[in-house]
């Protein structure tokens, strides 16, 4: 039995999850970002499990909207923060084949629940990732923009001052200059 669990979207999150489902005296799991599968789990363990969930800021889903939400968000974030390659075939087309929903279906669910577009969110994690990469200072403007599936820098530039106000080198200059500020205290 899947188990959808929102905003466990960190390797933390993962470990609160299994420890909380220990306490229960579940052992047999497989734990993902926003999916605990378990072999069995009583109503009693299941209200126990949200409870606690919910003391950590964690939210255990029971309608269908919320699930494939949650899908789709886990999906985006494990995509571009957590794996080194994108995928070689569009965001949309990806999303529909490793959810087995039409994009259509997808995209209207996700926008009536969320108010944004489930471009806009890929857009949104893509510049956070972007800054990520900006602040390590281990990749290029062009590597960065290769690595998120970028027409070129210039479109990376551009979505980037949209959405940050900053242009990357710009938000760079700033992480210097907080460090130089540090270093003269």
């Amino acid at each position: 039995m899947k188990l959808y669990i929102k905003y466990m979207v960190s390797l933390r999150c993962k470990m609160l999850v299994k420890q909380e489902l220990q306490k229960l005296g579940i052992t047999d799991m497989g734990i993902e970002l926003g999916v605990a599968e378990v072999a069995e789990i009583s109503q009693d363990q299941r209200s126990k499990l949200k409870a606690n969930l919910k003391k950590s800021g964690l939210i255990l889903l029971e309608d269908k909207k919320s699930i494939i939400i949650e899908k789709i968000k886990n999906l985006i974030i494990e995509m571009i923060h957590y794996s080194e390659e994108l995928p070689a075939v569009n965001y949309s087309d990806y999303i529909a084949e490793k959810l087995g929903y039409d994009y259509t279906y997808l995209a209207n669910i996700f926008s009536e629940v969320k108010g944004i577009t489930i471009q806009q969110f890929i857009i949104n994690h893509k510049i956070e990732r972007a800054k990520e990469l900006l602040i390590y200072d281990e990749l290029s403007l062009t590597e960065i923009s290769y690595r998120l599936h970028y027409s070129s820098v210039a479109h990376l530039s551009n979505q980037f001052k949209k959405i940050t106000g900053l242009t990357p080198t710009f938000y760079k200059q700033l992480k210097n200059k907080r460090k130089q500020n540090l270093e003269d205290i």
